[in-house]
C-alpha cells in the first residue's frame, strides 16, 4: 500500500526533442519521472502513444523512442505509460500528461537543410527475375532506400528511355503494371525517383516474355512414294510459335516412340526403321513449360514384300499352331470321326429288310422230308440296346413225275417269328470287322 502511494506521488513526464519537428526530420520521445524510489525488486517497462495508437514495438524496457522521419500526418497528441512489475507479480501503471506535437513544413530558407535527397533507387519485377508468360501481368516496382517529401517516380522502356508512366506520392515505393504482356514487351526497363533534389536512376532490368507453343504439325518423310518394310522414315514435328527450348515427343498409336529437343526453337526429327507392325496412326507433342500441345493424327500404310508376307504368314501360323495345337488336333479328329460316321450311315442306313438271295441246295433225290437252309440278313433294326436280324428259310422240292424243274419257295411264315435278338455290341463288333 505504501509503495502504491509513493508511485502516485511520482509524476511521469513526456518530453519531445525537437518539440516542433520539421517534416522529413527525426524526433525522440522520452518518458521519465521526477522522483523514483530505488527498489531492487522493481522492473520498469514503457510504451508510447499517439492519439490512442501505440508506437514502435509496444512495451519495452527503454524509456526512449526515436521516430526516424516525421510527416505532417504524424501531428497529434502524444503521451507515455510506465508499467511497474514487482517480484510478487503485482502491477502498477503510471501515465503522463498528453503533449500536443505539430510537424512543421520546411521553409524555403531551411528546405535544403531539412530535406533528404533520394538515395539508392532500384527496380524489381513481379514475377521475380523478369520471366513472364505471354498474357500474364507484369509489375515493375520502383524503390528508394531514403528520401523525404513528395517523390515523383518515372518508368522507362529500352536503352533510349521511352517514357511509360509517371506517379507522384509520399512513399518510398511505387508500382507500374502491364496487365497483359505481349512479345513486344520483352525489353530492358529502368525507373527514376525525384523529390526536388534531382532524379536518381535505377539500373537496367531485363524482362523476358515466354511464348507458349502452338499446336505442332507432324510430317512423315519416306525414301519412296510408298513406305516399305525396311525403310527409314523421318518423323518431323514443328510448332510455328513457342519460346525455346522446346521438347518434342513422338507417338505411334499413343505409345511413346522417343523424344527430341530443340534448344533454339524450331522443329525436331525422329528416325524410325519400319517393320510390318509400324502401320497405323502417328502423332507428336510439343512442350516448353506452361502447357503441352498435341498434333493431329497422321496415318502410315506400310507395304510388305511377297517374301516377307510369306515369312510373316508362316510365323503367324506357327504361333497359332503353337497356341492352338492341341485344340486343333482334337477338332480335326472330331471332323474325321464325323465324316466316317456319315459315310457308314450312307453305306449302311436303316432300311427295310432286304430281299434274301436264294441259295441252291443239293438235297436231290432224297426220300427224307424237305430240308430247310436258314439265310441270315442283318438289317440293323435297333430298339434300345438290342439289334434284330431277320432269318429266312429256303426249301427245295423234289422234281415231279412230269419232269418239271424243281421250284424253290420261301416259307410264308410271319417275319416276326423268325427275328433273333442280338446284342448291339456284337453287331458293332461285326461292323468293325467288316470295315477292316
Amino acid at each position: 500500500m505504501l509503495l502504491r502511494l509513493l508511485l502516485l506521488m511520482c509524476e511521469l513526464l513526456l518530453t519531445a526533442r525537437p518539440s516542433q519537428p520539421i517534416e522529413g526530420n527525426s524526433m525522440t520521445l522520452t518518458c521519465k519521472t521526477q522522483q523514483r524510489p530505488q527498489k531492487p525488486d522493481v522492473q520498469l517497462e514503457f510504451c508510447f502513444f499517439r492519439d490512442s495508437q501505440a508506437l514502435g514495438l509496444g512495451w519495452s524496457s527503454s524509456p526512449e523512442l526515436q521516430i526516424a522521419t516525421m510527416w505532417r500526418e504524424d501531428s497529434g497528441s502524444y503521451w507515455c505509460e510506465e508499467k511497474i512489475v514487482t517480484l510478487k507479480d503485482t502491477r502498477s501503471w503510471s501515465r503522463s500528461r498528453r503533449v500536443p506535437i505539430s510537424v512543421q513544413r520546411p521553409s524555403c530558407v531551411t528546405c535544403v537543410r531539412a530535406g533528404i535527397p533520394i538515395w539508392d533507387v532500384s527496380l524489381e519485377t513481379q514475377p521475380p527475375g523478369g520471366h513472364v508468360m505471354e498474357g500474364e501481368k507484369l509489375v515493375l516496382i520502383c524503390l528508394a532506400a531514403r528520401g523525404t517529401g513528395n517523390i515523383t517516380f518515372l518508368w522507362y522502356k529500352g536503352a533510349l528511355g521511352l517514357a511509360l508512366e509517371k506517379k507522384t506520392q509520399r512513399s518510398l515505393a511505387a508500382k507500374f503494371e502491364i496487365p497483359m504482356v505481349t512479345e513486344r514487351d520483352a525489353e530492358k526497363y529502368y525507373c527514376a525517383a525525384d523529390n526536388g533534389y534531382g532524379p536518381s536512376l535505377s539500373g537496367l532490368v531485363s524482362v523476358t516474355v515466354r511464348i507458349p507453343v502452338s499446336r505442332p504439325v507432324l510430317t512423315l518423310k519416306a525414301p519412296g512414294a510408298q513406305a516399305v518394310v525396311g525403310d527409314v522414315v523421318e518423323l518431323r514435328c514443328e510448332a510455328q510459335r513457342g519460346s525455346p527450348p522446346i521438347l518434342y515427343w513422338f507417338y505411334h498409336k499413343n505409345v511413346t516412340l522417343g523424344s527430341s529437343s530443340a534448344p533454339f526453337g524450331g522443329g525436331a526429327s525422329f528416325n524410325l526403321s519400319l517393320t510390318a507392325e509400324h502401320s497405323g496412326n502417328y502423332s507428336c507433342e510439343a512442350n516448353n513449360g506452361p502447357e503441352a500441345q498435341r498434333s493431329e493424327m497422321v496415318a502410315l500404310n506400310i507395304t510388305v514384300p511377297a517374301e516377307d508376307r510369306r515369312v510373316l504368314l508362316t510365323s503367324v501360323m506357327e504361333g497359332l499352331l503353337g497356341i492352338l495345337g492341341p485344340t486343333t488336333g482334337a477338332l480335326l479328329f472330331c471332323c474325321w470321326l464325323k465324316r466316317k460316321i456319315g459315310r457308314r450311315a450312307a453305306r449302311d442306313p436303316m432300311r427295310h429288310p432286304p430281299s434274301p438271295t436264294p441259295q441252291e441246295s443239293t438235297y436231290l433225290n432224297s426220300a427224307a422230308p424237305e430240308h430247310q437252309q436258314p439265310v441270315y440278313g442283318n438289317v440293323n433294326v435297333v430298339s434300345g440296346d438290342e439289334v434284330y436280324s431277320l432269318v429266312y428259310c429256303m426249301q427245295q422240292e423234289r422234281p415231279t413225275a412230269a419232269g418239271k424243274p424243281p421250284r424253290t419257295r420261301i416259307d410264308d411264315r410271319d417275319a416276326s417269328d423268325i427275328y433273333f435278338r442280338l446284342k448291339q455290341e456284337n453287331v458293332a463288333e461285326a461292323d468293325y470287322e467288316d470295315a477292316m
